[in-house]
């Protein structure tokens, strides 16, 4: 199993533990060895060796199988979703399903189990040194982007002043006064030390991230009945695990950076989610979205009434 984590950081601290709960619950059947901070080498080169069944799992975001399925680069689309449980439903629908085939048909390679079972972020915030407290306030706000079209457009269309940055340029940059924002999981907020030169922290929930478990499909079908049932108990309490881990992380982050000083609020979204469906619309009709995209988020949301 291949990851870019660090062994001691929450998620690797759940990899680690997918791994000992696979061992036991297969009797020793199954052993799961993790190779953590990229050490078997960066994603074209491990999804190779997870394609040749060098590595049967590797646990990343998976937007990277949009390669083989360029409708999997829309998993995670910003503000299409009202909250996580609608992000959760679209996941698991017909629609979504049908997407993983296809990969899976092309490269051999297919999730282990509920595509949002393992959470990352948890959830994304605007960190800024200026006050975000509504919708309207995005207005004008200088945010920093990463160098993505949809990324770019999404905060344009919200009326931001896009400015493209590196990410290791951020403290530096807000520091300085050439952007005012950025967006960040919760998560890194803190590490990065975002909140000494920007103290107001927003959650908004731009998008909502899993962690996939990539699985080499020859190698999960040729495990017994019995190993491949004992691998997806793990898979499914490493899950309950992360949801549990990420969510105390985030709230310990939270309570330490607001006894420095930070300003902690929760944006209503649904603004922002209103606003977003002209730019969804738009691509749709210019034929960018993938066929039934927008239909599948209907429906996933009509399904909760």
């Amino acid at each position: 199993m291949a990851t870019k984590q660090p062994v001691d950081s929450p998620e690797g601290q759940i990899f680690e533990l997918f791994a000992d709960l696979t061992e036991e619950y297969t009797n020793g059947e199954l052993v799961v060895q993790v190779f953590p901070n990229e050490q078997l080498g960066k994603e074209d080169a491990v999804l190779e060796q997870l394609q040749a069944n060098i590595i049967q799992i590797y646990a990343e975001g998976f937007g990277y199988m949009k390669k083989w399925e360029p409708a999997l680069a829309w998993l995670s689309a910003p503000f299409a979703f009202d909250d996580y449980d609608h992000w959760q439903r679209f996941m698991t629908s017909d629609t979504v399903d049908a997407w993983f085939d296809s990969a899976a048909e092309q490269s051999g390679v297919r999730p282990l189990g509920d595509p949002t079972r393992i959470l990352r972020g948890p959830f994304r915030v605007m960190v800024s040194n200026v006050p975000v407290e509504s919708a309207e306030a995005i207005e004008g706000v200088k945010i920093r982007m990463h160098e993505n079209k949809v990324a770019i457009e999404t905060w344009d269309h919200l009326g931001a002043e896009v400015i493209t940055l590196p990410w290791t340029e951020v403290y530096q940059g807000i520091q300085k006064g050439i952007v005012e924002a950025v967006n960040s999981p919760i998560a890194l907020v803190e590490s990065m030390r975002f909140n000494e030169v920007a103290p107001y922290i927003t959650r908004h929930d731009e998008y909502w991230q899993s962690v996939g478990f990539m699985v080499n499909e020859a190698a999960l079908n040729d495990l017994s009945k019995e190993t491949r049932a004992g691998l997806m108990r793990a898979y499914d309490e490493a899950g309950t695990e992360s949801q549990e881990l990420m969510s105390s992380v985030a709230d310990k982050s939270i309570a330490d950076m607001e006894a420095d000083g930070a300003t902690y609020t929760v944006l209503d979204t649904a603004p922002l989610v209103e606003k977003m469906q002209t730019y969804y619309d738009e691509m749709a009709a210019s034929g960018a979205l993938p066929d039934g995209f927008l239909e599948a988020i209907e429906a996933a949301r009509a399904s909760d009434s």
